[in-house]
């Protein structure tokens, strides 16, 4: 099943996100459950990334490489990534810091949201 989620950035266009329970049904459970949700973001390379969530989910079908525009949750830190292209540690692939639980894709991806979300509250929801 598809799941369809809005991420608001102040003072920039909304994300639209595309989950699918195919890729990790926990880990799309356990966020899907935990929204609304209201969290800092941080970027690394072009990887928008957040602070803690309030869900904990271990690793499943986890990924070391990901593919352009994955959404993904990172269990050492409880933290939803949004690649948007290379992290510092990629060379010609996209790797995150450690293996992530790929959960979805962004849908009409917009690089110009990366230097908007740094350091700003984003709000997830349904």
């Amino acid at each position: 099943m598809k799941h369809w989620i809005i991420v608001e950035i102040p003072d920039s266009e909304n994300i639209t996100l595309e989950l699918d329970d195919d890729l990790a049904p926990k880990t799309i459970s356990a966020f899907l459950q935990s929204l609304p949700l209201t969290i800092n973001a941080n970027v690394w390379g072009k990887e928008i990334y957040t602070d803690p969530v309030p869900f904990s989910v271990g690793l499943e079908n986890a990924k070391d490489v990901v593919d352009l525009y994955d959404v993904a949750f990172w269990p050492p830190g409880n933290a939803v990534c949004l690649f948007y292209g290379n992290t510092p540690l990629s060379d010609s692939e996209i790797k995150p810091y450690s293996p992530v639980n790929v959960i979805g894709k962004i849908l009409h991806p917009n690089t110009s949201v990366i230097k908007k979300a740094s350091d700003k509250k984003l709000v997830f929801h349904a």
